[in-house]
């Protein structure tokens, strides 16, 4: 890491070589200090400096490294803590998020039960009914950044809480980030999705972008979620980014709303 001379107050904006190294991360030159600071740090969470799990150096040390105030690092990092994408741990550091912590686990699952409380059911019974290589149709390929055709991973599962069938899924994967992944790896797995694909696969989702609407259930619907043909089911389709906004999944979900309902949080 380049070093630079101490700067006489704080307030003066980062030297010239920081600024122009947020230009890959779209942070413009005239954002808060902390705002810089923020773009640096994700850039080195980007560049695979600190994995997940793994701790991240002290507001101190990153003080010391930036040139700027431990305060300005703080806010700096509640606010990607905030994002879900470090952990603050009391007592022992700073974290790099992972999809296999609690707080982080419902991340992208939106459903909860009619009781409000997200969990209450214990945890969802999985059961994969396939997963095979397939090439990807013209919209597939437009959602995942490839070329018609390209060769994904193509799986499908069923989410049950209580014993009652919940959620379809319908994933759609690029086959080479994923190279060897197989039903019965997903099967036998008992953690998360995404934190299979962070500890196996070196792929870490950190944000998604959700298309919601209401459809009427279909003969499939009828028979993996035990419903009625015409059922309003609740589609729900993600695609999921890495730290480089690379689109890495494509997740279609058809949700059962007679007993959860979508919560969302906003601001």
């Amino acid at each position: 890491m380049q070093t630079f001379p101490d700067p006489v107050i704080e307030s003066t904006l980062l030297p010239p070589e920081p600024i122009i190294s947020l230009a890959s991360s779209a942070t413009p030159a005239f954002s808060p200090l902390y705002q810089q600071i923020k773009g640096l740090i994700l850039n080195s969470l980007r560049a695979g400096e600190w994995k997940p799990g793994e701790m991240i150096p002290s507001e101190m040390d990153l003080a010391v490294r930036f040139h700027v105030s431990q305060g300005t690092v703080r806010k700096a990092i509640d606010e990607l803590a905030a994002e879900n994408l470090l952990l603050r741990r009391q007592g022992k550091g700073t974290f790099v998020a992972t999809h296999a912590e609690q707080q982080v686990q419902f991340r992208f699952l939106k459903l909860v039960p009619d009781s409000g409380t997200r969990g209450s059911e214990g945890p969802a019974q999985r059961d994969i009914i396939e997963c095979k290589r397939s090439r990807a149709t013209a919209e597939v390929a437009r959602a995942l950044a490839l070329r018609t055709g390209d060769t994904v991973l193509q799986a499908r599962r069923v989410l049950s809480f209580g014993g009652a069938p919940i959620i379809l899924e319908d994933i759609w994967l690029p086959a080479a980030p994923f190279k060897g992944l197989t039903a019965e790896q997903l099967a036998n797995y008992h953690g998360p999705m995404y934190a299979l694909f962070e500890t196996e696969f070196n792929v870490r989702m950190v944000r998604a972008e959700e298309k919601i609407r209401a459809i009427p259930a279909s003969a499939v619907h009828e028979q993996l979620l035990k419903v009625a043909q015409g059922t309003p089911l609740l589609s729900v389709e993600r695609v999921a980014y890495t730290y480089r906004d690379e689109p890495m999944e494509l997740r279609r979900g058809y949700y059962r709303t007679d007993t959860h309902y979508y919560q969302n949080t906003l601001g």
